[in-house]
């Protein structure tokens, strides 16, 4: 004999069964709640859940990024292990990441009572282990520094972290965006050959009127030739109609976009290109005038000014190794805490190296660019600090 009331519940089951087999409006919106690698899973429930999870992954357009400031296990970056964790509850499927982590735990050095000691760790099998947490499709750019700036995960508006010493790192999961076009880029350094025009434009860096950004990273920066190479690629890049940010950092770890990564030896310059009409960007150049709190704020007033949308936005800081807590007399994360004194609720990453790329520069949604002086701009420094913010538009 069935129990009472069991013959209403099996009709409410197959209510319910019915619902979400045949109404998609209503499996979207429980489809809506589940993070991207739980939608992927479900997907081969049946045809109109494949679709409905399509429908929902194209509305998953809001930039992501997983972060860390903890030790990792002894043979692994802590990044890794907070990305595998973390990847589990992203709400984006990630079409381009960008990823930098400290390079003395990444390579396998610690400090140890003042000099550096060694530990079991594989800087290839660690690129490699993060590259396979992303789908095979997905363009994964990862450089490693002598320092890193994060911003903890959950938040905007948590406080970002000067890290200079000790193991951090993020990564950055830009999905697909209506209306924006991100592209990795690579020049290896090559005497015998020049860079054609056919290579800038297959890279979206030339003949492409909705360029708005490019962040541009020079590796192996040491070697002989590379710094001269970096002028090089940037003298070509430099338009007035373009925002152009970054550093020399120390390693090349992860290109997917190619096929035969470069090796420890090689040295060139690497970066991602920002195209689309809705993108805005402006960047402030933090010299060495800049020299205490109240002159790191007087600068953020200036990136203030030119009134970039603080929805939709990111922040970057590309600063010399020279400064930092030694530099502002032993305080500590002076220039990320004035950054976010006037941009509350933006996330702000970076790194500090040995070289920074950047100037006083607003490009605005109407494609209107006003500099702050006359003067031609230099866009390679020492000893300075580069502020750059990227708005990619609406979000859906």
């Amino acid at each position: 004999m069935e129990p009472a009331g069991s013959g209403g519940s099996s009709s409410v089951d197959s209510q319910a069964a019915f619902v979400l087999s045949n109404l998609a409006e209503v499996v979207e919106r429980v489809l809506a709640f589940l993070p991207t690698k739980a939608l992927l899973r479900v997907a081969g429930v049946s045809r109109l859940w494949k679709e409905c999870v399509r429908r929902t992954l194209r509305t998953q357009q809001s930039v992501a990024w997983i972060s860390t400031m903890e030790p990792g296990p002894p043979e692994m970056h802590s990044l890794v292990q907070v990305l595998a964790k973390e990847l589990e509850k992203v709400h984006a499927l990630p079409q381009t990441v960008l990823y930098m982590a400290d390079e003395d735990t990444f390579v396998g050095e610690e400090d140890g009572h003042g000099h550096k000691k060694a530990r079991k760790r594989n800087p290839q099998e660690i690129a490699r282990a993060i590259e396979k947490l992303f789908p095979k499709r997905c363009h994964v750019l990862g450089v490693i520094t002598p320092g890193v700036i994060v911003t903890p995960m959950g938040s905007g508006s948590n406080r970002p972290q000067e890290i200079e010493d000790g193991e951090a790192g993020f990564a950055i999961l830009f999905p697909k965006i209506d209306g924006v076009k991100i592209e990795t880029f690579h020049f290896l350094k090559d005497l015998r050959k020049c860079i054609h025009e056919s290579k800038l434009i297959e890279a979206g860096l030339k003949n492409n009127p909705e360029l708005r950004v490019v962040l541009i990273f020079g590796y192996n920066s040491w070697k002989i030739g590379a710094a001269g190479f970096l002028q090089k690629v940037v003298n070509i890049l430099n338009e007035k109609s373009v925002m152009l940010a970054g550093g020399q950092v120390d390693r090349l770890t992860s290109l997917t976009s190619e096929s035969n990564p470069p090796t420890n030896e090689a040295c060139g310059v690497v970066g991602l290109s920002f195209s689309g009409p809705q993108i805005q960007s402006a960047s402030v150049l933090l010299n060495q005038d800049v020299n205490d709190e109240k002159t790191a704020e007087a600068a953020m007033q200036r990136l203030k000014a030119a009134n970039i949308p603080e929805y939709n936005t990111f922040g970057f800081m590309f600063a010399c190794v020279g400064r930092g807590f030694q530099y502002y007399r032993t305080r500590r994360n002076v220039e990320a805490d004035a950054f976010r004194k006037f941009f509350p609720t933006v996330p702000l990453f970076g790194f500090f190296g040995n070289g920074e790329i950047g100037c006083d520069r607003i490009v605005t949604g109407n494609f209107i660019l006003r500099e702050c002086n006359e003067v031609e701009d230099i866009l390679l420094h020492s000893y300075t600090t580069v502020m750059i913010l990227i708005h990619l538009g609406p979000t859906k």
